[in-house]
């Protein structure tokens, strides 16, 4: 019963293992900006555990066409994660290599790019695209917790401990927080800067042409 989660954390080769990096880094990392650090585990357990039995079922009837890949990898649950964002999006178009298309054919072009990586599954990464849609369009609402409970998880081990990891970004599960750490980036404190530190706000701080004697002009100058 493990290998339902297990899998996405077995890779064959370097190069595999080097797209699967890049896959969590980009993809996971922007959901879990979204939901926070809380929500985005437990959706990463769930998609996988979801993926996997999706799998196991059409397994048996694809296999009977053709070879079928085995399940592995991190890139069904990445999948699931984009096909999320997708139908939950307010974007009509999305620019995917200089081309506008449709956001919901996003997730369906990346599905064809991604059968030429090696030893990817085009049947798991199908079966974790078909979960993520299915959970973003509502139909696996099971799966949704309220932000007060993520929030109360955030101050419960091990999150709590995950917040003290150095150079660890931990998200925080309210939404009201997550839009204040990032307003903390955009608009950051007086000083943050270096060049900052040299700004002199005061009004005496005027061109040298300017600062002339009150009675230059009663004298003639």
């Amino acid at each position: 019963v493990h290998r339902l989660v297990t899998y996405i954390f077995v890779y064959e080769d370097l190069i595999s293992l080097t797209c699967g990096a890049i896959i969590i880094w980009y993809f996971a990392g922007s959901f879990e900006k979204n939901v926070g650090t809380v929500k985005h585990l437990f959706l990463t357990i769930a998609f996988a555990v979801l993926s996997a039995l999706l799998y196991l079922s059409l397994e048996i009837v694809v296999s009977r066409v053709s070879e079928v890949e085995d399940a592995k990898g991190f890139m069904p649950v990445a999948f699931a994660t984009l096909g999320v964002s997708t139908t939950r999006s307010r974007m009509k178009r999305s620019l995917v290599f200089g081309v506008r298309v449709p956001v919901v054919l996003v997730p369906w072009f990346m599905l064809c790019i991604a059968w030429f990586i090696p030893h990817s599954s085009l049947l798991s990464n199908l079966c974790g695209l078909l979960a993520g849609e299915a959970y973003g369009l509502g139909y696996c609402f099971c799966l949704d917790f309220p932000e007060t409970v993520g929030s109360k998880l955030d101050s419960v081990f091990p999150f709590s401990l995950l917040k003290r990891v150095p150079g660890l970004k931990y998200i925080p599960g309210s939404s009201a927080e997550r839009r204040a750490f990032g307003s903390d980036k955009i608009n950051p404190a007086p000083g943050a800067y270096p060049t900052q530190r040299y700004y002199c706000a005061s009004p005496l701080a005027l061109p040298a042409f300017q600062m002339q004697h009150p009675n230059a002009q009663s004298q003639g100058f």
